[in-house]
């Protein structure tokens, strides 16, 4: 009974990749070689850098939940005239709307009840709401695209689709491509890295999955570090263990690991390998990392007494220039509480107030410590708010839906033209526009792209594009298929790169 056990374990553990392997040794031993190079060194010669990059890292600040573009950064005076009344049918134009609202018998127009300045950085100018006085100051750095879009209206979707390109779970993150793509500058910290920012209004969840690696090898996922307690689960040894305690158990593990690879050929074993030697490098360059004792009072000063509050948002971007000086490739922070249906003066008045300093502060900082040049920085959501009121209207206060037809994001640095607007929407802030104020219906092909517009797959392109990456060759093979971030679509946006 114990044989026969045993047997069946293997059975159960013998994948089609090393069944074949065994089968036809030659070209089994070939075909993992392969395999095994490209996973195992996270680039290889079909990926890596396809051309000189502008870019050495990202750090994506993502407002998750939507904020409104027309609250924030897409100015649109005329809508006051329409106060009130119903959204002209042939703007909606039947697109779908969530069934928060679709059973309002009318859509009333809804123009922000926030004061705009116009930062003259150039001919036109960014404007800028006055819920972000912190970062009106550093307008001339940013690249603000007002015709962002997606497909998805909801938000898990929607979150899923702009993390990983595809709507359906399952994907590798931006992160993990980046980190599969590129490989590591520091052996002694991940090449992805994630935190949360506290936060007011913490309405929807966040998966892991958000910064997984899909079906990529685990030592390409995201690492999560936490405001509270060890900065990463398990990273102080055992009372009683000492440093040189694990490297035996490791080096020990490490040895039943690669007999286990030499036995069934499997690749997740040398990932295995990887990530405890990671988390053993970690033990020791975490704890200097979140270490902020040393940081001078100028620098409290530029990102405020809240950076001092482990967990806040100016506490993560302090940390996110702090990773990006010691050569972590891919750096995200994700805000919750954008999902205004309601009380979006009082939530995204809190939202705000959280973001605003520490994200022109990361700028500045970045900038006067010359990494912004190579420093991509992107801030945005999943998608934008209607120019239309869900429930009640009100002058003081109101409440948006969701709009994934246009909103906007900013870049900044990492060779993005600095102190410019790209794309118009109408005069409502519900479609694309072409420099007529006539709408355009842009679709996600690439064959088909429309200028003055960005796909999420032509974001997702141009963040590949700035890192030297060319989003149609940085692929991995799966279940028969080569995958790519931008799945068949993407086209890189130039007229924003300097």
């Amino acid at each position: 009974m114990m044989m026969n056990d045993l047997f069946h374990e293997t059975e159960l553990m013998m994948t089609r990749r090393q069944l074949f392997g065994r089968s036809a040794l030659g070209l089994g031993t070939a075909a993992m070689a392969g395999l095994m190079g490209r996973d195992s060194l996270g680039a290889d010669s079909k990926n890596g850098m396809h051309h000189p990059a502008k870019a050495k890292r990202v750090i994506y600040l993502f407002m998750s939940g939507g904020p409104s573009h027309l609250d924030l950064w897409d100015y649109k005076p005329k809508m006051r005239e329409m106060y009130g009344k119903d959204l002209p049918k042939e703007v909606r134009d039947g697109q779908r709307i969530t069934g928060m609202t679709s059973r309002q018998k009318t859509l009333p127009v809804c123009p922000t009840k926030y004061k705009f300045t116009k930062q003259e950085n150039n001919a036109d100018g960014v404007w800028v709401s006055e819920l972000l006085p912190h970062t009106a100051t550093v307008a001339k750095e940013l690249c603000v695209v007002h015709t962002a879009f997606t497909e998805a209206i909801n938000h898990d979707p929607a979150i899923t689709y702009i993390q990983s390109g595809s709507q359906i779970p399952g994907r590798p993150s931006l992160g993990a491509w980046l980190s599969y793509g590129l490989g590591s500058m520091n052996e002694n910290l991940p090449n992805y890295v994630v935190m949360h920012a506290r936060t007011k209004h913490p309405e929807q969840s966040l998966f892991g999955r958000l910064w997984g690696s899909g079906f990529m090898s685990s030592q390409h996922q995201g690492v999560l570090l936490r405001s509270q307690g060890d900065p990463v689960l398990y990273l102080n040894n055992p009372a009683g263990v000492t440093r040189g305690d694990r490297r035996a158990q490791l080096d020990a593990l490490t040895a039943l690991n690669q007999a286990q690879h030499k036995r069934f050929a499997d690749p997740s074993m040398l990932g295995r390998i990887k990530q405890h030697e990671m988390a053993y490098r970690m033990q020791a360059s975490v704890p200097e990392l979140m270490d902020l004792s040393k940081e001078p009072d100028s620098t409290f000063k530029l990102y405020g007494n809240d950076a001092k509050t482990p967990g806040t948002f100016a506490a993560c971007c302090l940390n996110a220039r702090r990773l990006a000086e010691r050569g972590v490739r891919n750096i995200q922070i994700f805000h919750r509480g954008w999902d205004a249906h309601g009380n979006l003066a009082g939530e995204h008045g809190n939202q705000c107030k959280d973001v605003d300093q520490g994200s022109a502060a990361l700028i500045r900082d970045l900038k006067n410590r010359g990494l912004l040049d190579d420093t991509l920085v992107v801030w945005g959501g999943e998608f934008g708010r209607t120019p239309y009121c869900q429930g009640k209207l009100g002058k003081d206060n109101y409440g948006r839906d969701h709009h994934p037809r246009c909103f906007s994001v900013w870049m900044a640095g990492g060779g993005i033209k600095p102190g410019i607007t790209y794309g118009r929407t109408d005069d409502y802030g519900y479609n694309i526009a072409d420099a007529d104020g006539n709408m355009l219906k842009p679709q996600p092909q690439k064959d088909k792209w429309t200028p003055g517009t960005m796909h999420i797959h032509d974001l997702n392109a141009t963040i590949l594009h700035q890192l030297g990456i060319d989003h149609h060759k940085l692929t991995y093979r799966y279940q028969g298929r080569d995958f790519r971030l931008t799945d068949v679509h993407g086209h890189v946006v130039k007229d924003i790169i300097a």
